[in-house]
């Protein structure tokens, strides 16, 4: 039988009531004042972009800040001694200030933490093959959840293999979320590292990784988090969460595409050896021998994209311009809405939990007989696009009995509309199938 987790169409109506009157009144998202920054957007008026857990739009002033790079001061940063050279290089010490500062940490002091790389899946990889090596012995344990998407788990799985350590899963109820419970049962002293996602790309929930990383540090355990579907959408301080290593991508919080962030305690850094080796990585080199460069510069060998860089800062400020609290209350609401409807609709079966304030911009969901790639391909020939598929979680999937499944996720820059586009596409693709 199909494991389930019980979806809004399970709340009362007066629990619904209760929780809408708390959030942004359905007026305010008839239309959003967010879309006009978005050149994609506002040159596509009909379509209802639906898929921002995949890859969020940019708004004009990341790719203009992008453009500006190449036409003000396009030089290969840290290499050069010429002004060029050295505003490309101030640039990019800027936005690594700006990063630190960005997820809780003091701009100055910790920037040097910062390590650019080219997304959440390969700041993983380097946590993986740089620092699990040197921890893990045979019989020693990984523990993750099982709702981690794949970035998250196949490096573990070959971190496991390496070394002869078992990798161990946390399950959430029915609900959605991981308890105490569960942390400490899978949690223990032959536990070397914890690595979870803080936000489900599937289900929307946020993990307590505090808790985890404090249950983890009791037993002398290392704690990553993967950021990716979290720094979208609330305020993250890592000091806050007790975390050793965070993780995101760039392009999910409005910045470019091939920029990613890992940050992790600069005493763990400085013991690892680097990833990837080649140019600037490095202090010194003799005919047999080579010095590594201080951390960050240590794990960024090669060119780094420093246009992108330049443009994630942007993006953070955009972000920062608009606020958290803004972004949070209409998205929020946008979810709440979308459940509602969709829980209107006999045919479609919600996955995830009940109470929307627990999925943050994602919703999950299946119609009943109709293969989620049809609906989504369907949908598109309304302009509607959706996510389809296993979304890189299929042990998640394969914990709720589906092979996969349909999934919204909403930004702050989506409105009503978008929602009730959906809504009418799937109603037209019910009545293809069934009538």
């Amino acid at each position: 039988m199909a494991k389930k987790l019980l979806g809004y169409d399970m709340l009362t109506p007066d629990a619904r009531r209760r929780w809408e009157a708390r959030h942004v009144q359905a007026s305010a998202l008839a239309t959003s004042p967010y879309k006009a920054d978005f050149p994609l957007l506002a040159q596509n008026r009909d379509l209802a972009f639906l898929d921002s857990a995949a890859t969020a739009q940019r708004p004009k002033a990341v790719l203009d800040a992008q453009k500006r790079f190449y036409e003000t001061m396009n030089a290969n940063a840290l290499r050069g001694l010429y002004q060029l050279s050295v505003e490309a290089t101030e640039a990019i010490n800027e936005a690594r200030t700006h990063v630190a500062q960005f997820i809780g940490l003091d701009g100055e002091k910790d920037a040097r933490d910062v390590v650019f790389c080219r997304n959440t899946s390969e700041a993983l990889n380097l946590i993986a093959h740089s620092y699990a090596p040197d921890v893990l012995r045979p019989g020693d344990e990984v523990c993750i959840t099982i709702m981690e998407h794949h970035s998250n788990l196949i490096p573990w799985q070959q971190a496991c293999r390496a070394a002869g350590a078992k990798l161990v899963y946390m399950y959430p109820d029915e609900q959605g979320a991981i308890g105490e419970e569960e942390m400490r049962a899978k949690i223990g002293p032959r536990t070397k590292i914890v690595s979870a996602v803080h936000v489900s790309n599937v289900l929307g929930v946020s993990n307590d990784v505090k808790l985890m990383a404090e249950i983890a540090h009791q037993f002398g355990a290392v704690m990553v988090v993967d950021g990716a579907q979290s720094v979208p959408h609330f305020p993250v301080d890592v000091t806050e969460l007790g975390c050793d290593f965070f993780a995101f991508s760039g392009h999910k919080v409005f910045g470019p595409f091939g920029i990613g962030v890992l940050w992790g305690r600069h005493e763990l850094l400085e013991a690892m050896p680097p990833f990837l080796t080649g140019g600037e990585m490095i202090e010194s080199v003799s005919e047999q021998d080579a010095v590594w460069a201080p951390v960050p510069e240590k794990f960024e060998a090669g060119t780094q994209d420093a246009a992108g860089i330049y443009a994630l800062d942007a993006a953070l400020t955009y972000v920062e311009g608009i606020g958290f609290e803004a972004m949070q209350a209409r998205e929020r609401a946008l979810v709440a809405q979308c459940m509602r409807r969709l829980s209107g609709l006999p045919f479609v079966r919600i996955i995830g939990p009940a109470d929307p304030d627990a999925h943050h911009g994602v919703v999950s969901f299946n119609v009943c007989g109709i293969h989620p790639h049809d609906v989504a391909s369907i949908l598109d020939m309304g302009n509607v696009a959706i996510r389809a598929g296993h979304h890189c979680a299929q042990p998640l999937l394969a914990h709720l009995g589906i092979q996969s499944c349909c999934r919204v996720s909403l930004a702050f820059y989506n409105d009503a509309g978008d929602i009730e586009k959906l809504i009418d596409g799937l109603k037209q693709t019910w009545r293809m199938f069934n009538e």
